[in-house]
């Protein structure tokens, strides 16, 4: 009798938990200001601008450390705007600095917009709510979760809507500066996990592309996707309270931990670059980004896609293609227009995720389901090493030596001719489920430096594949690298247990490749 009054009280509950957000109220409109000219920013970048007319300049950001000092010294120098879009923003050492700092900013009259995919925000009302109270803050959350309801269900039976995600990362200051790139915020991505280094890479930009990137930002910021933090969340903490959560932050903030990690930001090579006058790339650069509304169109709308955007940079390919993508999982589709590729007689080379660096198990199984049939074409295959050494990288390491490493760049370069650095990775949910945005930059000193940094990774800190026929004629794979300076060959996948490949094995017989 129990199993039965609990079949239809569960399939109640299954079936209304993504219905429960409130009727969507109206809210207010606003945009990226578009004269900063009293910015102390904007004229100091304008003096740079006007020896290069019509051109756009580019700070590549590539160890940790370099990304978040780019964003303290831009957030420092504000005094208009600052536009935050992220699909992570942890509560972590790094994430408590980085509130700060708008916290600070906004103390100095800078208008603080903050869009943040909804993903990451669960048990945190109380706190959204008190930093959304301050005069020049705003919060907005993307496709956000009702807070009736255990958000676990709501992901569970919301497929194809809550399932779909903003996964853009973007950072704009005075509408006169912007970082892109694969990092969001938290520790990991910034140098301050002792565990665990993703190799990352973002780019700071200045010039006319700039309003490019505050317009997609508008258009998301005042999509019917983004909802007023109040309207979603009913918690509205008293004075006391907002004082418990300032107090709670400068704690965290003044540990030993991040106050060595503060102080390695000192150190770091950007730092002393912007000290001694900034070293800029020029050259022209587009902005590629997926509209709003594709979360909520079909797969097959590619009007609304980042893709259809970069289908002519691929069509003027004449050499070479080198990818970096942490998730990789090419699809039939994909291995098609690879084979096109290497028909023209293209080089392709891909660097991803080993099993034992990939932070998603389930995503590598489905990229190994077209591992064979990339290296029959002649594609070269590379996979981290999750025991790369941060430190022969050139850059510094922050407050530790080594960790485990796990890649997240999302970059590619054409011909050495140009390169795109964004969110975009190459796996069915960045190219039809989430939204995403990057920079296609046309300056042959980008792509020559992201190059020779791709060739320093494959030969450093990753395992180069090879197909080959065993005695009995099995097609198989095995791994080749370097570690601790000594040659080495892998039979099986690199640093993985049994049970890691085995269940990999297991997750490759699922029928769910398009949410991979």
């Amino acid at each position: 009798m129990r199993i039965r009054l609990l079949v239809p009280a569960l399939f109640l509950l299954l079936t209304s938990s993504c219905s429960t957000l409130p009727p969507r109220p109206e809210y207010p409109v606003s945009h990226a200001f578009d004269d900063t000219s009293d910015s102390a920013l904007t004229q100091s970048l304008n003096q740079r601008l006007a020896r290069h007319p019509g051109k756009d300049g580019f700070l590549l950001l590539e160890s940790g450390l370099d990304a978040f000092v780019a964003r303290a010294a831009l957030a420092s120098y504000a005094r208009r705007s600052i536009d935050v879009q992220y699909y992570l923003y942890h509560r972590d050492e790094v994430g408590s600095v980085f509130t700060a700092l708008l916290l600070e900013a906004a103390d100095r009259g800078v208008r603080v917009r903050i869009l943040v995919d909804d993903m990451d925000m669960g048990g945190r009302d109380e706190a959204i709510i008190a930093f959304d109270s301050h005069p020049n803050i705003e919060i907005r959350l993307f496709n956000p979760f009702s807070r009736k309801t255990w958000r676990g269900f709501q992901f569970l039976t919301g497929l194809g809507t809550l399932t779909r995600r903003m996964h853009n990362k973007s950072f704009i200051v005075d509408n006169a500066a912007a970082i892109l790139g694969g990092r969001n915020i938290g520790n990991e991505y910034f140098d301050a996990n002792p565990e665990l280094t993703f190799t990352d890479l973002d780019v700071l930009a200045i010039g006319p592309v700039v309003r490019q990137a505050s317009a997609s930002f508008d258009r998301y910021w005042n999509s019917t996707h983004a909802w007023p933090v109040t309207a979603v969340i009913d918690a509205r903490p008293g004075e006391s309270d907002k004082q418990n959560l300032l107090r709670t932050l400068k704690q965290r903030i003044a540990s030993n931990h991040v106050n060595a990690w503060l102080q390695s930001l000192d150190n770091a090579p950007l730092a002393r670059q912007i000290r001694q006058g900034e070293t800029w790339d020029w050259g022209q650069a587009v902005l590629v980004v997926d509209e709003p509304e594709k979360i909520a169109a079909a797969r097959d709308a590619n009007e609304l896609h980042l893709a259809s955007q970069l289908e002519p940079f691929f069509a003027d390919l004449h050499e070479e293609l080198l990818i970096v993508s942490p998730y990789f999982v090419p699809g039939r589709e994909g291995v098609d227009f690879f084979r096109q590729l290497r028909e023209r007689g293209i080089r392709v080379k891909i660097l991803t995720n080993s099993l034992a660096s990939s932070d998603v198990g389930i995503v590598h199984a489905g990229y190994m389901r077209y591992r064979e049939a990339l290296l029959k074409l002649g594609v070269e295959l590379y996979e981290m090493n999750k025991l790369m050494d941060t430190k022969p990288r050139g850059k510094s390491s922050g407050t530790h030596g080594s960790s485990r490493a796990s890649l997240h760049a999302k970059t590619f370069v054409l011909d050495r001719q140009q390169t795109f650095i964004g969110s975009l990775n190459l796996d069915p949910r960045s190219l039809y489920e989430n939204t995403e945005i990057g920079l296609v930059i046309d300056s042959p000193a980008v792509a020559t430096e992201i190059a020779r940094q791709f060739d320093q990774l494959v030969k450093q800190n990753a395992f180069r594949l090879e197909l080959y026929t065993d005695e009995d004629d099995n097609e198989l794979i095995r791994w080749h690298g370097y570690e601790a300076g000594r040659p080495v060959t892998w039979e099986v996948e690199p640093h993985s247990s049994l049970w890691q490949r085995l269940g990999v094995s297991l997750l490759m017989l699922l029928p769910i490749e398009s949410q991979l």
